[in-house]
């Protein structure tokens, strides 16, 4: 595949996980809605794209991605669960649109 048919893929997948996760949120799944953002290795992968991140994106990142490597582990899943109430997803959404607007404006 070439770079450009990967950022289309990317960018087409993207868009239909930010779908889900809202359509999760407004189903009040909370912890399901953050988890099903589209997340990767989100640092690295801005890294390895030579994004220059600020470092409150590159903070927001790193908890983003947190939530998907740590949401697979039941004790850490507990804990999330409680951490991911209404508020803290809403204002996680907010967030993660505003990343994503960011990433699809880099190509």
């Amino acid at each position: 595949m070439a770079p450009d048919d990967i950022i289309v893929f990317w960018k087409a997948s993207a868009e239909d996980d930010w779908e889900t996760a809202e359509a999760i949120a407004v189903a009040k799944k909370y912890p399901q809605a953050l988890f099903f953002l589209p997340i990767h290795e989100l640092v690295k992968l801005a890294h390895q794209a030579a994004l220059a991140l600020t470092k409150q994106q590159e903070d927001q990142l790193k908890e983003i991605t947190s939530w998907n490597i740590n949401a697979r582990y039941d004790d850490y899943k507990r804990v999330f669960y409680r951490k991911a109430s209404k508020e803290f997803t809403i204002k996680w959404l907010a967030s993660a649109k505003e990343l994503f607007q960011w990433l699809k404006n880099q190509y």
